[in-house]
C-alpha cells in the first residue's frame, strides 16, 4: 500500500494527473461480521446482505478503511478525503438482481441479495469539486437507493461506473495477480474487447476475473481509453503500469 500511496502523490503533484481511488474491504468486512457472531448466508455463491449486514459494511468501508487509506495518502505527501457513493449524490444505486438456471428444470430464477446493489446513475459533480483543488479523492463503493436506502457495491463496478462518468483516462484495477494470465500462466499485455469475449468462451479468462474483465470492456465502452489489470502488491505499480513502455498488468482496450 505504501508504495501506491506515494505514487498517487506523485501523479497529483508532480505529474499533474487526478487520480481518483475507489476501494473494497472484504475480508475486514468478514472479520467484523465474524466478530459481531452475525452470520451472512450465500445464495448460489453470492452473500445475501440484510439489514444488520449492510450497516457493518458501510460502518467497515466508509470508515475504518476509507480513512486508514485516506491517512496514508495524506502522509505520503498527498491532500486526499474520504466519502462514500452517498456523499453528493455520487453514486445512485438500484438493487443487484441475478437470475441463476436450474440444472434440472432449465428455468431461470431471480435472486434476492438484499441489499447488494449497483451503480444506476453517478453524479460526477462532486469529483470535479475535487479535481479544481487538487484533492485526491477516496471514495467508500456505499451508494443510496431512491427510497434512502444503503446499498453495498462491488469496488470493481463501483470503479468503473466512476471512470466512464468522469471520462477517465484509465482505469487501473488493482488486484492480487499479475494480471490476466495465458492457459500456460503467462501474462497477457494486451487485449481488445474482441479477445477478451474469444478467451471467456473458451475458458482462458474464468472464475472472479470475469467480472474483473467485464467491468473493464464496460469503462471503455463508456469512453475511457484504456483500463489495467494489475498486481497492486507490486512495489510501484501504479507508476510502472504508466511510465513504462510495456507496463506491468494487462491492458483492455476498445476493439
Amino acid at each position: 500500500m505504501s508504495s501506491n500511496t506515494d505514487a498517487l502523490d506523485i501523479l497529483q503533484d508532480r505529474v499533474g494527473m487526478n487520480p481518483v481511488v475507489v476501494h473494497g474491504g472484504g475480508p475486514q468486512i468478514d472479520a467484523m461480521l465474524k466478530r459481531l457472531d452475525i452470520t451472512t448466508p450465500r445464495v448460489d455463491g453470492l452473500r445475501f446482505t440484510d439489514e444488520a449486514t449492510v450497516e457493518v459494511v458501510e460502518m467497515i468501508l466508509s470508515g475504518k478503511i476509507n480513512k486508514q487509506i485516506v491517512s496514508a495518502i495524506n502522509e505520503a505527501g498527498g491532500f486526499a478525503v474520504g466519502l462514500s457513493g452517498k456523499d453528493g449524490h455520487l453514486i445512485r444505486a438500484r438493487k443487484l438482481r441475478r437470475t441463476v438456471k436450474d440444472p434440472e428444470s432449465n428455468i431461470e430464477k431471480v435472486l434476492d441479495l438484499g441489499f447488494v446493489g449497483e451503480p444506476a446513475e453517478i453524479n460526477p459533480h462532486i469529483l470535479d469539486q475535487f479535481k479544481m483543488s487538487d484533492t485526491i479523492p477516496v471514495i467508500a463503493p456505499v451508494g443510496m437507493g431512491g427510497a434512502g436506502e444503503t446499498y453495498n457495491i462491488n469496488a470493481d463496478t463501483a470503479a468503473g461506473a466512476i471512470a466512464g462518468a468522469t471520462g477517465a483516462k484509465r482505469l487501473l484495477m488493482l488486484t492480487d495477480v499479475a494480471g490476466v494470465l495465458d492457459k500456460s500462466g503467462n501474462l497477457i499485455p494486451e487485449m481488445t474487447a474482441h479477445q477478451v469475449h474469444k478467451y471467456i468462451a473458451d475458458g482462458t479468462i474464468s472464475g472472479g476475473m470475469i467480472p474483473k474483465v467485464e467491468t473493464c470492456l464496460e469503462a471503455v465502452k463508456h469512453g475511457v481509453d484504456g483500463a489495467v489489470i494489475l498486481d497492486g502488491r507490486v512495489p510501484h505499480a501504479i507508476l510502472l503500469e504508466l511510465f513504462t513502455p510495456h507496463g506491468v498488468g494487462t491492458l483492455i482496450k476498445a476493439g
